[in-house]
């Protein structure tokens, strides 16, 4: 009432604002356009990942099998808050209702919408996005991994890996930027360096100075903002098919992707990638490409005034 905006843009409401903001949002007659930066409508967990491994069991359904597993953060209890709050905003049509664009970050996030049951014509595309940094002269060396050191981001499948090139090839480096309760599954292990958690201007070095960025998730990721940050340092990347990275990386074109959870694939891309340092090299040219195409800042924002345009035109 005091500001009189003409747009609300929600993104990660829960669990502190709650869907009560879609209806402040309606009483007042502002249209609420929400980003989905993961999957909470789907799946209490967000993620589609239960016990490590890829789960789908609540898409499409009442999420009565997350309560039984305890998904969201290992508790039956939480988990019961989060499946009741999800589905009574679905029975009081609060997600096809009271939102007027939703925003997916890519076909897949998209795809996953729909399975849900969210309205096709109130979901919109527009991915992350960075500012490219200036080019770094001199040649590139070893590999990037920039990420939270979680299980959910594929540690333990990536110190697998690095342990197989070791056995085979001379001094592989691993540069590991981030911090998270699984840094003890890569400390010490030789050719690996932890420099915990940097700057966007450190980690966009990092990047550049690497042949590769690694991104070996087990969760089905939405959109890794660490994807584009690459593209837009001109470094390929190496990643595990899991969600939307199956279609973000252009396999031989800006990296290429493996099987989730599989250690000695990663393990042999990888080598092939510092074996190969040419090939990536124009990799990074054409990824670079794909961000100046696709993921620029000023992509974003005429991406971003349309759907905002769509959203007040339907209110």
């Amino acid at each position: 009432k005091h500001e009189r905006p003409d747009i609300v843009h929600a993104h990660n409401i829960f669990p502190l604002i709650s869907p009560s903001l879609y209806s402040a949002a309606a009483a007042a007659h502002v249209p609420v356009v929400q980003t989905l930066h993961n999957f909470r409508l789907a799946c209490p967990q967000a993620m589609f990942l239960r016990n490590g491994r890829h789960c789908e069991d609540c898409l499409g359904h009442m999420p009565w099998r997350a309560v039984v597993h305890g998904c969201y953060r290992g508790s039956r209890a939480q988990t019961l808050v989060v499946a009741g709050m999800l589905q009574t905003h679905r029975a009081l049509g609060t997600w096809r209702q009271r939102v007027a664009r939703y925003i997916a970050l890519n076909a897949f996030g998209r795809d996953k919408l729909l399975q849900a049951g969210l309205p096709p014509d109130r979901i919109s595309i527009r991915g992350n996005f960075c500012a490219a940094p200036q080019p770094l002269p001199g040649p590139r060396h070893g590999l990037c991994f920039v990420g939270r050191l979680g299980a959910e981001k594929g540690v333990n499948v990536l110190a697998q890996a690095m342990a197989l090139m070791g056995a085979t090839t001379p001094n592989p480096t691993l540069h590991v930027i981030g911090e998270g309760p699984e840094a003890a599954a890569l400390l010490g292990q030789p050719g690996i360096t932890l420099h915990g958690a940097q700057s966007p201007a450190a980690v966009m070095q990092a990047m550049q100075r690497a042949v590769a960025v690694v991104i070996p998730s087990i969760a089905q990721e939405s959109m890794s903002r660490v994807l584009v940050e690459a593209y837009a340092a001109g470094t390929p990347v190496i990643a595990s098919r899991a969600g939307a990275l199956t279609e973000l990386v252009l396999q031989g074109r800006t990296g290429f992707t493996v099987p989730v959870g599989d250690a000695q694939a990663l393990a042999e891309r990888l080598v092939w990638a510092l074996q190969h340092p040419a090939e990536m090299a124009l990799m990074g040219e054409q990824a670079r490409a794909v961000h100046r195409q696709h993921y620029t800042p000023e992509r974003a924002y005429e991406r971003l005034m349309e759907i905002y345009a769509d959203a007040r035109r339907s209110a």
